[in-house]
């Protein structure tokens, strides 16, 4: 395969485990947090575009990489080709390496006649995580494994067709550029046209050799997407929808970290992406595709040290026709382009909260107050509304297990000394469950607001990792919604331990031990070094469930009649004692 060495070895199997994913931990961590409040007591007592394309000369490029051995892999199906135009007599190609720019109103890309490939596809609307424009072509990435619409075959091929000069004709709309090149036993032809206002492209490959057909792939190699922000290859993958079996598949780098890691089968897109941006072929309805997954080892765009970083190529066949979507993850969008291709934006194993969700802050947002920090606010305020019946019945329930310390800690003094594996233990517990029976009391209902705010907390978390429009949206003095404050001291994940100290110490206490209730003091302390490095929006999303359950409980405490306390336990006195 002329293929730049990624220095893994051939095979293609899958590489290592994956780690818990971060609603994962999120959720692991409120449970072990609810697990310390139920045994505690056992222990203690989220400008226009121009009419025509220009023309000018090209920067000097690095070395190119050597290229390396040809991978062992399945021979894929190919579609029935169209009739292939004949080879053309001689040579065919450029003296001096050129760029050619193409602009539309939602994309400036730029083309090198050198390998006919893309150096350069800025989205016009978006920043990167620097607020530069943002350009989904990984320089540093792309230098080394190849520009983005290189070509890979199989077989080898008679010229290297990522270093020739091919000639370029761009059409006369602006919104295209052909390439072609032979040296008189290779023949190759590249043709990009574009859309005025739309993020598709039409990208067409054909290769001949000795005047038959060569088989190849489109690649997209060294990288994608916005690789300013942090940990960015984490959020590269490859991704197929496979159409026989009706499901999205997504690969990691390290999928492909003992060779390139190939799949073949008739899908409805086939492509690459990244946390908040896409590239995905659309092949034809029914034209069996292959898909191959890379790990290229190269440097981020920080110059950094060598990371992997995902590859993919696309095709199999010797004259490869697809559209092409390149841009925003936005489901909108997606929708309108091809109704699998919403499946892209993925909501995790909470999908059936954070969607539906998703689309209410959106609604309100686009609706009533236009700011999605606001319309986070207006949702959760709603949300806490919804629960208050709930909330109410559990706080009803701290109440009275308040008023029934003293007979708890008179129970607990009647078991005093006796250690956890005791079998009076159960005894114990027993009286103290039968004693909870009685007075209509839910040992866990103190429990009940946390646990209440779990999914939604998750599902607002997916809602800020995966939708586009929280990108760069900002709130008062926050200028990133889906990331943490830039601020030296940030203030939300302060003033959310300050509301949840005030809710703690107006929340009716369920024990009279001051060890558990030092523990319970622990708990805002907790959740702040929880959020402390989170999006704000996440943050945002509990400061305001904790103000608006400040306001609940005072309400309550105002409203709420006082239950009777029960009589205190009368002592025994025994017989011939002096009264």
């Amino acid at each position: 395969m002329d293929d730049p060495e990624n220095g893994a070895k051939t095979g293609g199997k899958p590489g290592g485990q994956k780690g818990l994913s971060m609603e994962r931990r999120m959720l692991l961590a409120f449970l072990l947090m609810g697990l310390v409040l139920m045994l505690t007591p056992y222990f203690y007592r989220s400008s226009p575009p121009s009419s025509k394309a220009p023309v000018k000369p090209a920067a000097s490029e690095d070395s190119p990489a050597k290229p390396s051995a040809k991978p062992p892999v399945e021979q894929a199906a190919t579609a029935p080709e169209a009739p292939l135009p004949a080879v053309p007599a001689g040579q065919v190609g450029a003296e001096k390496e050129e760029t050619y720019i193409v602009e539309t109103d939602l994309a400036r890309v730029v083309f090198s006649n050198k390998g006919a490939v893309v150096r350069s596809w800025i989205l016009k609307k978006y920043k990167d995580g620097a607020g530069k424009p943002l350009d989904l072509v990984h320089a540093a990435g792309a230098a080394r494994a190849g520009y983005p619409f290189s070509l890979v075959f199989k077989g080898k091929a008679a010229a290297d067709l990522k270093q020739v000069l091919y000639a370029a004709k761009p059409v006369s709309d602006g919104l295209g550029v052909d390439f072609e090149f032979s040296n008189g036993r290779v023949w190759s032809r590249k043709s990009f046209r574009f859309r005025k206002d739309s993020y598709l492209a039409d990208v067409s490959s054909e290769v001949t050799q000795d005047g038959k057909s060569l088989p190849h792939y489109i690649a997209w190699r060294g990288g994608f997407g916005d690789g300013t922000v942090p940990n960015h290859p984490a959020t590269e993958h490859t991704l197929h929808f496979d159409v026989t079996a009706n499901k999205l598949i997504v690969k990691e780098a390290k999928a492909a970290s003992d060779g390139p890691l190939s799949a073949i089968g008739t899908f409805s897109f086939a492509g690459i992406e990244d946390q908040y941006f896409a590239a995905v072929f659309l092949p034809a309805s029914g034209v069996s595709t292959e898909v191959f997954t890379y790990q290229d080892h190269v440097a981020g765009e920080q110059k950094d040290k060598e990371v992997p970083h995902i590859g993919m190529s696309v095709g199999g066949s010797g004259a490869n026709r697809m559209p092409i979507f390149v841009g925003p993850k936005d489901i909108d969008i997606l929708r309108k382009v091809n109704p699998k291709l919403e499946q892209v934006v993925d909501f995790g194993w909470f999908s059936f909260l954070a969607k539906p969700l998703f689309l209410a802050v959106n609604w309100v947002n686009d609706r009533w107050v236009q700011n999605y920090g606001w319309s986070i606010v207006v949702v959760t305020i709603i949300i806490n509304f919804m629960l208050l019946p709930l909330k109410f019945t559990s706080l009803k329930s701290m109440k009275k297990m308040q008023m029934l310390q003293p007979q708890i800690a008179a129970i607990n003094e009647k078991y005093k000394g006796i250690g956890i594996r005791d079998p009076r233990k159960a005894d114990q517990n027993q009286e103290v469950m039968e004693l909870y029976k009685k007075h209509g009391v839910n040992p866990m209902g103190g429990c009940v607001p946390m646990l209440l705010q779990i999914p939604f907390f998750i599902a607002f978390y997916k809602v800020l990792t995966v939708a586009i429009e929280m990108r760069g949206a900002s709130w008062l003095w926050v200028s990133d919604l889906s990331q943490p404050e830039t601020l030296p001291i940030r203030i939300l994940p302060i003033a959310m331990i300050v509301s949840q100290f005030i809710m703690q110490k107006m929340t009716p206490s369920t024990t009279a031990d001051p060890s558990q209730q030092r523990i319970m003091l622990m708990m805002p302390l907790i959740l702040g070094f929880m959020f402390y490095g989170v999006s704000s929006g996440l943050v945002l999303y509990w400061l305001t469930g904790n103000v608006v359950g400040i306001a609940q409980q005072w309400f309550f405490n105002k409203t709420s009649v006082a239950p009777v306390p029960p009589p205190p336990p009368v002592k025994q006195v025994k017989k011939g004692a002096k009264k």
